[in-house]
């Protein structure tokens, strides 16, 4: 995580911490550390478990306690894509963004298309809302699922 964003992130987290009168515990601020150093969509278990497997004394509950908190004061954002489970990732100081996700091997891929906002702003004074926030989620199969799916219907002819 750039130190600067670093610093940032923790404050934003110490002041709701604080605000809500909750403990500041290292646990809770190593899961903020790791998340901040990835650049991946991931799932609370596999959280743990790299945490785990890096030697962090954690209990899976704080785990998942811990990203409730992180969500609450904006600094991850959880994706129910399909049926699969939750995902999150971080969200301080990332732009609007959108996702594709493969249907097969669920692997998410973001962009970000600013007739995408236009899209919306039109659309929110059209119908006379004030547009706070879009969620743009496609799904498909992309083209590695596609070319092996290819492969084995060319082998089983």
């Amino acid at each position: 995580m750039a130190t600067d964003v670093k610093r940032k992130v923790k404050k934003v987290f110490l002041d709701y911490l604080e605000e809500k009168g909750l403990r500041k515990t290292s646990e809770r601020f190593a899961i903020l550390e790791e998340i901040y150093s990835r650049h991946d969509h991931f799932d609370a278990e596999a959280l743990y478990e790299e945490m785990k497997h890096k030697n962090y004394p954690i209990s899976r509950a704080t785990v998942y306690n811990t990203l409730e908190l992180l969500q609450k004061c904006s600094l991850i954002r959880k994706h129910q894509f399909g049926q699969q489970q939750a995902l999150y990732e971080q969200s301080y100081g990332s732009g609007q963004h959108d996702h594709i996700v493969c249907v097969e091997c669920h692997k998410v891929v973001e962009f970000c298309d600013p007739r995408i906002h236009q899209i919306s702003s039109m659309m929110g004074q059209l119908l006379d809302f004030k547009i706070e926030a879009h969620a743009l989620t496609l799904f498909g199969r992309c083209g590695a699922c596609r070319q092996r799916d290819a492969a084995k219907t060319n082998a089983d002819n």
